[in-house]
């Protein structure tokens, strides 16, 4: 069984705002990356239960690149976004305000081939990413 792994962080903007950036693709193709030597040129986002999202994610160079594919289990407007990877593990992303903000705490199943650290800082960076992204709207 996998364990969990959380990341979250404070974004400094009204819950509309930074739910609209977390699903529409137009916004998430700026954001969805851990690193600036990375990008996300391409997403499809059907955001409904059952409904299938992908996110080309690739290195600008081009040495290499991968879809993040998962169905959606659950959505709850403006609080919870919850699916399935394409792998089989679970992930939830939750939305709360916050005094002046919204807290976005995503909870996911850590996979095996990379260590605890490398997924939570990579999932992290890319949250991190979010928030700047998302700051700026």
């Amino acid at each position: 069984m996998n364990s969990k792994i959380t990341v979250s962080a404070i974004i400094n903007n009204n819950i509309d705002k930074v739910w609209e950036c977390y699903v529409n693709p137009a916004h998430i193709c700026n954001w969805n990356f851990a690193s600036d030597d990375w990008q996300c040129p391409h997403v499809e986002n059907d955001l409904k239960a059952g409904g299938k999202y992908v996110a080309r994610m690739e290195a600008k160079d081009g040495s290499f690149g991968f879809d993040f594919e998962a169905v959606y289990d659950e959505i709850i407007s403006n609080k919870m976004i919850a699916y399935t990877i394409a792998d089989g593990r679970k992930a939830e992303v939750i939305f709360e305000s916050v005094d002046g903000g919204t807290l976005v705490t995503i909870n996911f199943d850590a996979e095996n081939q990379n260590s605890r650290e490398l997924q939570q800082e990579g999932w992290q960076a890319i949250l991190n990413n979010f928030k700047k992204y998302s700051e700026s709207r």
